[in-house]
């Protein structure tokens, strides 16, 4: 599992199977379905760039960017 903030979004993104499991990660560190899917064709290494390209518009100015931070 890789975690990412998106933009002040705590995300976990796992593989099981054939598809990416999307999680949001609580302020309680819990995590719950994300509400967006990641397809099955976005490669590990796609992953970042998918999330940006996702959620850039929704952005609040000062929350950054999206960056890997940890597995």
């Amino acid at each position: 599992m890789s975690r990412y903030n998106a933009f002040g979004r705590i995300l976990a993104i796992e593989r099981e199977g054939e598809v990416w499991q999307a999680y949001a990660i609580g302020a309680d560190g819990k995590r719950s379905p994300a509400g967006f899917v990641v397809p099955d064709f976005v490669e590990e290494a796609e992953i970042a760039q998918y999330l940006f390209d996702l959620f850039h518009e929704s952005a609040v100015p000062g929350k950054g960017d999206v960056r890997r931070i940890g597995e």
